[in-house]
């Protein structure tokens, strides 16, 4: 008796070292895959985990998902697939949307009292992943993924994408602006910032006739819009472009997750900076910090040039890795422009008004990014093609 008590006894055991075997193998590879494929939650999903031989969750990377399930299989490990896809399919093929606010606000909970994750400018064309209620979880052009409430976007499919895209484009060129309901400038119908994209209708000898992505029409005025591809021949990132740009951004108070000429954070200002120059870059200052090439570690601020961007921080220490916490773009002369508390500029040079101590003492390193093609360094024609 004792034998066979002991025998069984030994059996469960095994059965559970068995599971736990599986279990931990499944949720290696599970983990593995998110660090190849999504170690940035902020730009791509990937909430999958194994229960009791389910796996469930949600992406939006279909390559991802099908290495997971081709790993499983080449182990012999049974499984059943419960993850949703992204896109989700009851968006019934509206995957796309178009921004249709001069700025849209868009949060990392699907509620207006949710953090402000980042913002799009009117036109900016969105990837739709799925609904919540009245809200849309969608990602930028440059790859940012978080909720925008139904009022700000107008749905579309391929074939209504397609219109859009192939129809005749205008760009407003001031830093705030209005669209009419007639030439004479009646009713407003929706402000302007600069960097919004419209559809040309008609021409007057003063106006142009223009489509917001939601159906509305009305009147901007040609001193305040150009055609896109005028526009974008014009964005050459030289120094005085760049200086001018982030220059016509003075005094613009600080927004945490804003990227728009009404209110921006220190890496929505640079990235300001370099859209309505023709670039697209990464969001935050964390992200940007990976882009292009090391000029400078140690203050040798010759190395600089106008556009540079510098970054600040917290350097890494022993078990603790580095923390970049913020971000400006270099003007020349010891100085550099950004947001903090407001659109600033800010100098190295302790004889100059705006010498920043502060600064000075948190600073990490400068990179340059002008001009560089990467995977998250782009032109802005990609936003309508």
């Amino acid at each position: 008796m004792f034998t066979r008590i002991l025998c069984v006894g030994v059996m469960v055991f095994s059965f559970g070292c068995q599971g736990d075997t599986t279990d931990d193998s499944v949720n290696a590879i599970i983990s593995d895959l998110k660090a190849a494929h999504a170690p940035d939650k902020r730009v791509a999903m990937w909430d999958i985990s194994w229960v009791d031989g389910v796996l469930i969750g949600e992406t939006n990377l279909p390559e991802a998902h099908r290495e997971l399930i081709t790993k499983l299989s080449d182990r012999g490990i049974d499984y059943t697939d419960s993850i949703q896809l992204l896109p989700a399919a009851e968006l019934a093929g509206n995957i796309h949307a178009l921004v249709t606010l001069s700025v849209a606000n868009i949060r990392s909970e699907p509620k207006h009292s949710a953090e402000l994750a980042t913002q799009a400018l009117m036109g900016t064309p969105l990837n739709v992943l799925k609904k919540e209620g009245s809200w849309y979880l969608v990602q930028t052009p440059e790859g940012y993924i978080s909720w925008v409430d139904a009022a700000g976007i107008a749905l579309k499919n391929e074939s209504t994408m397609g219109e859009w895209t192939a129809a005749e484009k205008l760009v407003s060129t001031e830093m705030i602006g209005a669209i009419y309901d007639s030439p004479s400038s009646g009713q407003m119908i929706s402000d302007l910032t600069a960097g919004n994209i419209l559809v040309k209708l008609e021409e007057t000898a003063s106006h142009f006739g223009v489509l917001i992505p939601d159906g509305r029409k009305g009147y901007v005025s040609k001193d305040e819009v150009l055609p896109f591809g005028e526009w974008l021949a014009s964005r050459e990132l030289s120094d005085d472009n760049l200086i001018r740009t982030a220059k016509d951004m003075m005094g613009v108070p600080y927004l945490w997750g804003g990227t728009s000429p009404k209110g921006v954070d220190c890496s929505g200002f640079t990235k300001t900076i370099y859209f309505l120059n023709g670039m697209i870059i990464p969001r935050d200052a964390s992200q940007q910090v990976h882009e292009g090439d090391e000029v400078d570690v140690s203050k040798n601020w010759e190395n600089l040039e106008v556009g540079d961007l510098l970054f600040f921080g917290v350097p890494a220490e022993e078990g603790k890795p580095e923390r970049v916490i913020h971000v400006g773009m270099w003007i020349g002369h010891n100085s550099f422009i950004h947001s903090r508390g407001r659109v600033r500029i800010s100098s190295f040079d302790p004889e100059d008004e705006n010498y920043d101590a502060y600064e000075l003492d948190r600073y990490l390193r400068t990179k340059r990014i002008r001009n560089k093609q990467t995977a998250h360094l782009w032109s802005v024609d990609r936003l309508i093609q």
